[in-house]
């Protein structure tokens, strides 16, 4: 196992002293050049084709994180903050401990390399203000994201949202990804991630897509409408679901009449629901087909 990290804060330091002319370049083949496969899964090229066209920039913004051009003076303590050398160790500890657990089960990883970086988040960006100023990208393995408003509790919150990702950087090692995959598939990738989580750190380390919404409301007005679109497939057909819909309005896709991370907070209940059913292990879990889980779980519908 070779866990690489792409030192953010250094890159930060040259953007942020650079002329307004070169920030983007720095960003992109500095700081987004390790990650291109990664882009490259999901159409994203770091340059783009044709001046003002989709490019990583243009991604990252959309993801939240803190745009090159704002890169400047007004950024230095938080910079400061990712340049302590015990959160990058910590960081690495944490992928090695997530991915640990395993291989001591016996599982055989086509993943030899985990490369990670920690970003800036867009503290005005919505979504950031919403996910309490931290969240993680991971679904193609080998890469993870992390990104940050950086302040005592989001560093806090940084392994339990690592070990997440790396959660899916595992079970996408064994379970092929379908651009028509089904709302239940989605919730049951989340879910099972979230659950690893609080599994590593405990439950008092659950991201805040689950603990804003309340047990009732879950139960009375949440589950009802996720369970009628269980069968949607497509990311823009599930989206409404899984973020709700102040976050689907954002991105452009129909509301469905759900609150922030309602689909998150019900996959979490539902894998809960799974592993207390079963009495299968989180490591064991991660791995099972769709299909197993799916039989399993429809008496949490009801």
């Amino acid at each position: 196992m070779n866990i690489v990290e792409v030192r953010s804060d250094k890159i930060y330091k040259k953007i942020m002293n650079a002329p307004a002319n070169k920030k983007e370049d720095i960003y992109r083949y500095e700081l987004m050049k390790p990650f291109e496969f990664k882009w490259m899964c999901i159409n994203v090229p770091i340059t783009a084709k044709q001046e003002g066209g989709y490019d990583v920039i243009m991604a990252s913004d959309m993801m939240g994180v803190l745009s090159p051009k704002d890169i400047n003076e007004s950024q230095i303590n938080n910079i400061d903050i990712l340049s302590n050398d015990k959160l990058w160790n910590k960081c690495k500890e944490t992928i090695e401990s997530s991915i640990k657990p395993f291989i001591k089960e016996g599982y055989k990883l086509n993943t030899e390399e985990y490369k990670f970086s920690i970003l800036l988040a867009n503290p005005e960006n919505p979504y950031t203000i919403l996910s309490d100023g931290y969240f993680g990208d991971g679904g193609i393995p080998g890469y993870i994201f992390l990104s940050i408003v950086p302040n005592e509790y989001t560093i806090n919150r940084l392994p339990a949202a690592l070990a997440h990702e790396c959660n899916h950087n595992i079970r996408f090692q064994f379970i092929n990804w379908s651009n028509n995959i089904t709302l239940e598939e989605m919730m049951i990738n989340e879910g099972l991630a979230e659950n690893f989580a609080t599994w590593m750190f405990g439950d008092d380390m659950v991201g805040p897509w689950v603990s804003k919404t309340d047990i009732e409301t879950l139960n009375s007005y949440i589950k009802p409408i996720i369970k009628s679109g269980l069968k949607e497939t497509g990311f823009q057909n599930i989206i409404s679901y899984l973020y709700g819909d102040d976050i689907a309005k954002m991105q452009g896709y129909f509301p469905v009449g759900l609150p922030y991370c309602a689909g998150y907070a019900c996959d979490y209940y539902m894998i809960k629901y799974y592993l207390e059913k079963t009495n299968k292990s989180i490591v064991e879990a991660t791995l099972l087909p769709y299909s197993e889980i799916i039989e399993e779980v429809r008496e949490f519908w009801d």
